[in-house]
């Protein structure tokens, strides 16, 4: 095996890993940096395969798809940022008040 089928095994081999992460959660932070570890090494992963291939044209691919990865990980954090949901703040309880349930 060439030292670039091992690499594309490796990369295959963390992109499932990264899945793995991203439905094993456990929170919301945890699965956007796993898809967007996974978006990365689809990245690498396009450039390794044009290098094998012999077709430089995959490297403006991987560019364009590392930067729709970028800007689809931003957007989801500021979605989910501006999504939070609004906290009121808890009725008093009568032990609380002093009061008595007479």
């Amino acid at each position: 095996m060439s030292m670039f089928a091992v690499a594309t095994v490796a990369i295959v081999i963390a992109m499932a890993l990264a899945l793995v992460r991203a439905f094993a959660g456990p929170s919301l932070y945890d699965r956007v940096l796993a898809g967007n570890s996974f978006g990365t090494k689809t990245v690498i992963l396009i450039g390794v395969m044009g290098f094998l291939t012999g077709r430089p044209d995959f490297l403006d691919i991987a560019l364009l798809y590392a930067l729709i990865n970028f800007a689809a990980t931003i957007a989801i954090l500021r979605f989910f940022s501006y999504r939070q949901p609004k906290r009121t703040p808890a009725e008093p309880s009568s032990a609380a008040t002093g009061g008595s349930d007479d």
